[in-house]
């Protein structure tokens, strides 16, 4: 589910709080931090989560954006101490109420919240999810094949309802950061100056999106997949991506990047095989009562 990009040398701190939209300088080492890589333009290339060590930096993407990472990392490295390569070892995500028992249970040392540590050939991270509090861990180095896979259509009805958006899937290079909802805690309006922090200032201090990340319920259609078009009315107002069975299994649920006109609760329609199927457009993380 992951890739991580390191970045090492003595100059690696510099360097990237030029390019980042977080503060690299004044995250702790040994803690973690979410962030974003963004074009000139100020369109999103990565979401992240900022491993802050000595003279190395880890940046966690989600999986297949770590070699977009670092194509763009090493374009900017000039005259800076710096060498920026994909990890190469196994990255595991462990998620669940008793991931930090399992951790232990496995003789591995468990991180503060939002904390990392590598010991031993091992590396193991805290990275909480945005907005529900289930526990989260990537571990790099051990496979740890005792632990139970949970089924992909699981995982991804989880991470829906956590609103946890995925580059690549629910995200592009033409989103704007604030359509995804991935600035609060991942830009620091305090720092200095970084790749692409016009628009994201401008648009924070008297813009506004056309688009908003939402959560989609669809209760009586289990067979929807990524790509449908939401309607409201007769104008298309989004699209869905990460379509996932819902919890109780009846439905299904999603993620879309809904025009603003949209309200949260408000019905839409999802057409699919010459139908017009009811759905309910959601704040997240996903609630399912209007």
């Amino acid at each position: 589910l992951h890739d991580i990009v390191w970045v090492r040398g003595t100059d690696s701190i510099m360097f990237l709080d030029g390019l980042l939209s977080q503060s690299i300088s004044s995250i702790p080492e040994g803690r973690s931090a979410p962030s974003l890589l963004l074009t000139p333009q100020g369109k999103l290339r990565a979401t992240l989560w900022v491993m802050r060590g000595e003279n190395r930096v880890g940046l966690v993407a989600d999986a297949g954006i770590g070699e977009i990472v670092l194509a763009d990392l090493t374009r900017f490295k000039l005259r800076v101490d710096v060498e920026c390569e994909l990890e190469k070892r196994p990255i595991v995500d462990i998620w669940g109420l008793r991931s930090a028992e399992r951790l232990a249970e496995a003789e591995l040392v468990v991180p503060v919240q939002n904390g990392w540590l590598d010991e031993k050939g091992v590396l193991v991270a805290s990275l909480e999810f945005s907005r529900i509090e289930l526990p989260r861990f990537v571990v790099v180095g051990v496979d740890l094949p005792s632990f139970p896979r949970a089924e992909s259509s699981t995982a991804r009805t989880i991470r829906v309802e956590a609103g946890e958006p995925v580059m690549g899937i629910d995200l592009d290079e033409a989103t704007i950061p604030q359509e995804g909802d991935v600035v609060e805690q991942a830009v620091d309006f305090d720092k200095g100056c970084y790749l692409g922090q016009e628009l994201v200032a401008r648009i924070d201090s008297r813009g506004r999106v056309n688009r908003k990340l939402r959560g989609i319920e669809i209760p009586d259609c289990r067979e929807l997949t990524d790509g449908v078009e939401v309607f409201s009315g007769n104008k298309a107002v989004g699209t869905l991506t990460s379509v996932a069975p819902s919890a109780d299994g009846s439905g299904s649920i999603a993620l879309s990047l809904l025009r603003h006109e949209v309200a949260n609760g408000d019905e839409v329609q999802i057409h699919w095989n010459g139908q017009s199927i009811p759905a309910w457009a959601r704040a997240l993380p996903l609630d399912p009562t209007p």
